[in-house]
């Protein structure tokens, strides 16, 4: 029995945008913690798991949108797990052919992304309620945000906990490494600090606004 879809809202660039910063799965809807913690200790291990989280998360929202008519809406979520399932599997053998260096850094982390809660979020909350060139642009673009955080917090960690950026030397060789930093603590150290340096930011734009909108008000009042 076929699921009855409701006329969906137009394509904007919003749909792409929001997931790099207004509605960024990490930074914003605290999503997908436990990859960004573990394997965030380097610059490229963190763009791996970004471009494999991407890979998964576009191929899966296009195919659950393709198929979003045709699933019964009490076999949905497992349904869900079966398709981005069989792209991470995908994913979990092109990178063990590309590097297996690189697979044994990410270990069993590349199979949890079936589980990550932003892949199965946006499959259920997007994909299963609208077209297919919209979900994958959302898909992109919520991608694209959660990669960026990857990478922001990882090339923290690498720089302060070994002093290099890609494998190369940063800092001179009298630089003492924060080894906490490329050590589980070191996640959690460096994305509070991301955290509050970007709701800083978010306060005090929100805070310039309401004191534009008072002056404007003052102004047509006067």
């Amino acid at each position: 029995m076929s699921q009855v879809t409701k006329k969906e809202s137009p394509l904007t660039l919003d749909v792409f945008t929001a997931g790099i910063w207004k509605d960024n799965p990490v930074f914003v809807m605290m999503l997908g913690l436990c990859p960004v913690l573990a394997v965030t200790n380097s610059v490229i291990n963190s763009l791996a798991m970004g471009i494999a989280s991407i890979f998964v998360l576009v191929c899966s929202n296009a195919l659950v949108s393709l198929l979003r008519n045709f699933i019964p809406k009490q076999v949905r979520i497992t349904t869900y797990i079966i398709i981005i399932a069989t792209f991470v599997t995908l994913v979990d053998y092109m990178i063990q052919a590309i590097s297996l260096d690189l697979y044994n850094r990410l270990g069993a982390f590349i199979q949890l992304i079936v589980v990550n809660c932003l892949i199965l979020g946006r499959a259920e909350a997007f994909a299963s309620k609208n077209g297919v060139i919209k979900s994958v642009v959302s898909a992109l673009g919520m991608g694209l945000g959660f990669t960026l955080a990857l990478v922001m917090l990882g090339s923290v960690r690498e720089l302060l906990g070994a002093g290099q950026l890609l494998g190369y030397q940063i800092f001179s060789t009298q630089f003492e490494p924060w080894v906490v930093m490329i050590l589980p603590p070191g996640g959690f150290i460096v994305l509070g600090c991301w955290l509050l340096l970007i709701n800083t930011i978010e306060q005090r734009k929100k805070a310039k606004l309401v004191a534009t909108e008072a002056a404007l008000h003052s102004a047509i009042k006067s």
